[in-house]
């Protein structure tokens, strides 16, 4: 353990004990809720609270029934042409004095959501239940790798201090700034590596293409946010750091809203602050259990403003068990990720994140890179780093045809890096079609 670590740890104790330790039972109860599953006489009191709440005090929601459906779902865009309106009368006139949650705006729709003081202690409970369930210890130190913006979502000293907190810009991941990431890794100590799943492959395939041994860093937790991850970039970070990564399943504007438990590669879902809907992919309708669906969040505790079916633009499959005791346990079997990010193979079937994730393993050190487009029904470009002397365009067509289709129509193109979008999120797949 690191000496900040420690301090920073009994000086948090010692105030929230001041507070009647309210925060940390918050969290052993939030860890529990994850863990064990949560009563349905929970939810419906929760859903029936933030429906009750909103229709008293947020003019767009006034009109709504009594019922979870006759809400609207609602994405970023109607929140944003909403904005007034949803925001609750309570807070209108307090906006200023209240914290704000901010998405970078990578799938083109910039979101920034005002949060009440309780739904801030539950981002923090919520945050750190889902840490400590992997082993996390308050205070340790964490590296964060966004594509941070001056002015937006940056954090300032005295916040970075406090939480033991430093921020790793990866609106550029090649080999220059992958090797000053190392080299800051190493140097400032950090014990918690927090990345998008895509920064946390470039980052292996770097070390591991350079010889680079964390032998000497003090890393001993790796978090996954955002999209999938690949299972080669897993097993590349275990040989790695002799430990494999915490994948997690969140946005900035609720939180972290399901966490893979030990070794899972399912995500069990934090019930405790969300209600969670799988609606189908094209329609509002219910989807069936396992099937692949939109994930839609009710977030139970931001006052300020209700986030009522909120559809996240992501996709999975998700089921729901209850125990003997009436129990509900969510699972995400399998997260997909961004709506924008689903293929169809030529015979309009979708087609799994992790297909594109793990395509290239065959070809690894000769395909360094690649994105699969699809621009029509049976039309894809494929944009890809990759070897020209030891691999033809061609052959890496023939690497996708075998999912695509028969009769897929693939070009193939050349670059030296496939982009990062502005969150540093690198997708392996887009769809510029439906």
């Amino acid at each position: 353990m690191q000496a900040g670590e420690v301090i920073r740890r009994k000086a948090y104790n010692a105030l929230d004990a001041l507070k009647g330790g309210r925060m940390n039972k918050l969290i052993k109860v939030n860890m529990l809720e994850i863990v064990l599953g949560t009563t349905e006489a929970y939810r419906k009191r929760r859903l029936k609270a933030i429906m009750d709440y909103a229709r008293a005090n947020c003019e767009f929601y006034a009109g709504a029934g009594g019922e979870l459906s006759d809400f609207p779902v609602m994405q970023k865009m109607d929140y944003n042409a909403n904005r007034d309106a949803v925001t609750s009368r309570v807070y209108k006139d307090r906006l200023s004095e209240l914290a704000v949650l901010s998405t970078s705006g990578s799938t083109g729709v910039p979101f920034t959501v005002p949060a009440d003081p309780l739904k801030m202690e539950h981002i923090f409970s919520n945050m750190l239940a889902v840490y400590g369930l992997n082993g996390f210890r308050f205070g340790m130190k964490r590296g964060e790798f966004r594509a941070w913006i001056e002015g937006k979502n940056t954090i300032s000293k005295w916040k970075s201090f406090k939480n033991n907190l430093k921020m790793y810009d990866i609106s550029n991941m090649g080999d220059d700034a992958l090797k000053e990431i190392c080299r800051r890794l190493e140097k400032e100590k950090i014990q918690v590596i927090v990345a998008y799943s895509s920064a946390l492959t470039a980052l292996a395939d770097y070390m591991l293409k350079n010889g680079i041994s964390p032998a000497k860093w003090s890393v001993e937790m790796i978090y996954s946010m955002g999209e999938a991850m690949p299972d080669a970039t897993a097993e590349k970070l275990e040989k790695l750091f002799g430990f494999g990564p915490v994948r997690s399943y969140g946005n900035n504007e609720n939180g972290f809203i399901a966490i893979a438990l030990k070794d899972s590669k399912e995500y069990a879902v934090d019930l405790y602050n969300y209600y969670i809907e799988i609606l189908k992919l094209d329609s509002d309708e219910p989807a069936e259990a396992g099937e692949l669906g939109r994930i839609v969040v009710t977030d139970y505790y931001n006052r300020a403003f209700p986030m009522i079916r909120y559809d996240t633009g992501d996709t999975g499959k998700y089921v729901e068990k209850t125990d003997e005791d009436g129990r509900v346990f969510g699972t995400f079997t399998e997260i997909y990720g961004r709506r924008g990010s689903i293929l169809y193979n030529t015979k309009g079937e979708p087609l799994s994140m992790h297909v594109f994730m793990n395509v290239l393993l065959k070809r690894e050190g000769v395909v360094h890179q690649a994105q699969c487009i699809q621009w029509g029904e049976k039309e894809y470009e494929v944009l890809a780093n990759y070897e020209e002397t030891k691999i033809t365009p061609e052959e890496v067509a023939d690497i996708y045809r075998p999912y695509l289709g028969d009769d897929a129509e693939i070009r193939v193109k050349h670059v030296d890096e496939v982009p990062v979008q502005a969150s540093g999120k690198r997708l392996v797949c887009v769809n510029n079609w439906k």
